[in-house]
Parts: C-alpha cells; sequence; structure tokens
C-alpha cells in the first residue's frame, strides 16, 4: 500500500471524527475491524462492537480536537509483517477530566482500519473514561448492567 493511500484514510478518519460523521467513520474500518480500548482487556471486534463504542465516545468527549499526527509503517503480528500506520494525538475532557492521548490505526491494503488502539494518560483520566463509557454501552444495551445494579 502506498504511503499516501494510509495517510488519506487518516486524515477521512480525522475530520469524520471531528465532524461526529457516525457513517463516515463505519465506512472507513474493516468488517473485523479490533479495537483495543485502555478501558477493557479484551478488544471490541467487529464493526458493530467498535460502531457502537464510539457512538458512546462521541456522546461524552468534550471539546475533542487532534493535535498532530505521524505517519509510517508498525510490526502489526507474530510473523513480523508491517502495516502502513498512522498515530493521530488527542486531547479531550471526559467528566471533567483532562485526557491526552493517542489514536494508533493501521492499515489493510485497501487503506481501511483493520486496527485501531487507543492510549491515554493521565491515570485518573483513565479511569473516569472507563466509568464513562461503560455507563454509555450499559445505557445503550451494548453492556450488562454490574451485577450491583440488576
Amino acid at each position: 500500500m502506498s504511503t499516501a493511500k494510509g495517510a488519506d484514510a487518516a486524515a477521512r478518519f480525522r475530520e469524520a471524527v471531528e465532524k461526529r460523521a457516525l457513517s463516515s467513520i463505519e465506512e472507513l474500518f474493516t468488517p473485523d475491524i479490533r479495537l483495543y480500548s485502555p478501558v477493557k482487556f479484551q478488544p471490541f471486534e467487529g464493526r458493530e462492537s467498535v460502531m457502537g463504542l464510539f457512538g458512546v465516545l462521541l456522546r461524552l468527549f468534550e471539546d475533542f480536537r487532534y493535535v498532530g499526527s505521524y505517519e509510517g509503517a508498525a510490526r502489526t503480528s507474530s510473523d513480523g509483517s508491517e502495516a502502513e500506520s498512522a498515530v493521530l494525538l488527542f486531547r479531550t475532557t471526559v467528566s471533567g477530566k483532562e485526557i491526552h492521548g493517542i489514536d494508533l490505526l493501521h492499515f489493510d491494503e485497501d487503506g481501511r482500519i483493520k486496527e485501531f488502539t487507543v492510549m491515554v494518560r493521565p491515570q485518573s483520566a483513565v479511569r473516569a473514561l472507563g466509568e464513562a463509557v461503560y455507563a454509555g454501552l450499559v445505557a445503550d444495551g451494548l453492556a450488562p448492567p454490574l451485577a450491583a445494579e440488576r
């Protein structure tokens, strides 16, 4: 895949997120996308699951903005194969906590996002984000409530 294809996909993703355009975001994901979140050990797998998460995130984020980007290639599997990648740096606020984070995007040969890793800091923001995301997933029927809440 050419570097221009991945850079174009990263730019389209960035624009779609900033516009909160869920349908445009969905078009950029492979059907079997995996999203590794800082708030859940197991990845979100598949377009439907990831889009459910994005619906929650776009409601939660206050003053979300991308503040930088990097493109390149990264090893993405145990066989050492490389895929075109991009890193998007962002800032946002959730539940009064300022979050600094990155979105690490790995693209398939067609320029669609096949793997997505989110990293955020500081620790207090990770906790606030996790609690808010979980509450949003429960509210949308995408996660079961905790046993104590039943």
